[in-house]
């Protein structure tokens, strides 16, 4: 009969590793899913309420004398409701580019124009939320922004690639434009190295 021997020590402690290592590793990654499953989750219900605050601000619009001046927008404030309808995509515009606001919605980029009003407008988000659209759209696409005193159409002239500093895209114009800012490329993993520009000028005055 010959006699059973122990494995050695470090076969013992190699098995323990690979075993706590699997634990690890399935615990980080189910508290991953459920991370990305409640911040969808939290953004689509702020888009419900988002777009019941953008109605009830229309009807009272609609009541409200045309010479009170409008109240400056802070960070996250609804300002209206970008919608490419050949893409179905349809946001939020809130007020701002900080994590927490791109969370939820789209973002107005400071410095440019507001929604609704005449000049360029500058709308950032993620590409791989509610931008993520964004890499199917063409020149003539139709984009709709809504806000609390009406709608404006644009129709898309041009798409680029530009690195992240390149902010002459956002510049001033004279007609009414919007620009539409994402990173790029749309599947990259990490920090994407370039940016992804839609622009559209207006289609409403030709």
């Amino acid at each position: 009969m010959i006699p059973a021997t122990e494995p050695p020590r470090h076969a013992i402690r190699g098995r323990l590793f690979l075993r706590w290592t699997r634990t690890f590793l399935f615990i980080a990654g189910a508290f991953a899913v459920c991370y990305v499953a409640l911040t969808l989750l939290q953004a689509r219900l702020y888009q419900r309420a988002a777009s019941d605050a953008l109605n009830k601000e229309m009807r009272e619009q609609e009541q409200r004398p045309a010479s009170l001046p409008k109240a400056a927008a802070n960070e996250g404030d609804v300002l209206g409701r970008i919608e490419i309808p050949r893409l179905g995509m349809m946001v939020a515009i809130l007020e701002g580019t900080k994590p927490r606001t791109l969370r939820l919605g789209v973002g107005h980029i400071g410095g440019t124009a507001l929604p609704g009003e005449p000049g360029n407008i500058g709308i950032a988000g993620h590409r791989d939320t509610f931008f993520r659209d964004l890499k199917d759209i063409r020149a003539s696409d139709e984009i709709q922004i809504q806000t609390a005193t009406g709608l404006s159409r644009y129709e898309v002239d041009w798409v680029r690639i530009v690195a992240p500093r390149d902010i002459r895209v956002l510049a001033p114009s004279a007609g009414s434009a919007i620009t539409l800012v994402t990173c790029y490329p749309f599947h990259y993993i990490g920090a994407a190295p370039e940016r992804f520009v839609v622009h559209a000028r207006s289609a409403d005055r030709r």
